[in-house]
């Protein structure tokens, strides 16, 4: 995420900072997560791991969300560790466009 705001142009460490808050909030992940789905833009694989991320049990709870925004957020990051670790870079690389663009809107 700093690379991405890096390239962008905010270099300074403050901004670069409060501005990363908008991208990596588990409030931000959850309504993008959420969006995909209502939009039925994930496939079913993406689903089931979605799924399983977010009901899987937490050693460690929020500190600035509440316990169903996390479990969301964690199901979103389920989804983005699949898609890497299975190499599908190009839908990585698609979601990862609509993730910034609907973040920045």
């Amino acid at each position: 995420m700093r690379e991405h705001l890096v390239n962008i142009g905010i270099t300074k460490t403050k901004q670069l900072q409060e501005t990363s808050i908008k991208y990596v909030s588990a409030k931000g992940q959850a309504n993008f997560i959420m969006m995909l789905i209502d939009k039925e833009i994930l496939n079913e694989d993406e689903l089931a791991i979605f799924r399983r991320g977010r009901n899987a049990k937490s050693a460690s709870m929020a500190k600035n969300a509440d316990v169903t925004t996390y479990r969301i957020a964690t199901g979103f990051e389920a989804v983005w560790g699949y898609l890497y670790m299975e190499k599908y870079h190009e839908r990585l690389n698609q979601l990862w466009t609509m993730f910034i663009d609907f973040v920045e809107e």
